[in-house]
């Protein structure tokens, strides 16, 4: 159960971390200033658990993620009818930045219940 835990209180930064990489390869830029300090800062908060940044990064990440989701909404009410193109943003938009609150919301959680320890 312990080791259950242990993963479960990891998880969100593991996932966060492989985003930014993804995001990383996906710019096709190696030296990227953004994604290099996303890197360095998500690492930082797997190996020292620091209580601040481990709450300011997805409190961050949720803020934009809103932002984006207005963004999404906005376009998705551009398209004249429902379809095929219009399902594809409102879906693929929607399960990125959904999940990525639910990522963050996670690692506040995390944050906040393993500090009271």
């Amino acid at each position: 159960m312990d080791k259950l835990r242990h993963i479960t209180s990891i998880l969100p930064e593991y996932i966060l971390l492989i985003a930014v990489i993804v995001f990383w390869i996906s710019t096709k830029t190696i030296l990227n200033p953004f994604a290099i300090g996303l890197v360095l800062i998500i690492t930082f908060q797997i190996i020292y658990k620091n209580k601040i940044i481990g709450i300011v990064i997805p409190s961050i990440l949720i803020l934009i993620s809103l932002y984006m989701l207005l963004a999404l909404l906005s376009e998705f009410n551009e398209f004249p009818t429902f379809s095929y193109e219009a399902k594809k943003l409102l879906f693929v938009g929607l399960s990125i930045f959904v999940g990525t609150i639910l990522i963050a919301l996670l690692m506040v959680y995390n944050t906040v219940k393993f500090s009271k320890k």
